[in-house]
């Protein structure tokens, strides 16, 4: 402090500047480690509390909840939209459907199926969106150019969810729902939107989860998981089997 004191003395404006610039520094840096400590704490309670209010019904449950249904080639979309089938249309509505860029197929047969409830009465082409995701990893596609392709698609799911903001997200094994889980779980945490995650696993998967299915159950990501197998609740037990859905 004496030097300090001596350049307030002195009245030279620079010296002082100085001084006081050195102090600022090394009392940002003494406070540093107690602010990420804070932060590290702050963030270790919000996830305590998101993963013990995950599978939690709603308090107060809405008429209405703003869904996203991803889809997937071949057997998961065919799946999926026979899930769709069953659901309560007024109550799960909007629809938003998600496929990834180069999956035109689902897209169109959710379309179909859409058109179909529409002529039955049982629903309205307002009721239902479809868009697209970037694929985070084509078939084929090497591991190390697929680093650069899944933080694009992460991104894109970021904005995507952030856009639609879904109540409800549901999807059944297809590689597009991992980040779109991901970001979802992110907006919960970050508490700008709680989106109840709901997996079902394929129905083809009778011994063991597919890769997206475990990488949910690892990384506890989703609100229900629900097999259709009684032999895998037994070897997943934190998931729910309710028989043959199909």
């Amino acid at each position: 402090m004496s030097s300090l004191r001596r350049a307030f003395k002195s009245l030279d404006p620079d010296l002082v500047f100085n001084y006081m610039e050195e102090y600022l520094e090394a009392g940002f840096f003494k406070l540093t480690p107690f602010f990420i400590a804070i932060t590290i704490s702050l963030l270790a309670i919000r996830l305590t509390y998101v993963f013990l209010r995950s599978s939690k019904p709603f308090v107060d449950p809405p008429e209405r909840v703003s869904t996203m249904i991803v889809l997937g080639s071949g057997g998961h979309t065919a799946e999926m939209l026979s899930i769709v089938n069953v659901l309560n249309k007024e109550r799960f509505s909007p629809r938003f459907y998600v496929a990834a860029t180069t999956d035109n197929m689902s897209l169109q047969k959710a379309q179909v199926l859409e058109q179909s409830l529409a002529h039955e009465g049982k629903g309205s082409s307002e009721a239902a969106q479809f868009l697209q995701i970037y694929r985070s990893r084509e078939v084929g596609q090497s591991y190390i150019t697929s680093i650069g392709t899944s933080l694009i698609a992460m991104m894109h799911a970021l904005w995507l969810t952030l856009k639609i903001r879904p109540q409800v997200i549901i999807c059944n094994g297809p590689g597009t729902c991992i980040p779109l889980c991901v970001a979802a779980f992110m907006f919960k945490v970050a508490g700008l939107r709680w989106s109840s995650i709901f997996y079902i696993e394929s129905i083809a998967r009778v011994r063991k989860l597919s890769l997206s299915g475990l990488l949910l159950y690892k990384l506890r990501l989703t609100d229900q998981f629900v097999v259709q197998w009684p032999q895998l609740q037994r070897k997943y037990p934190r998931s729910q089997y309710v028989g043959r859905i199909m």
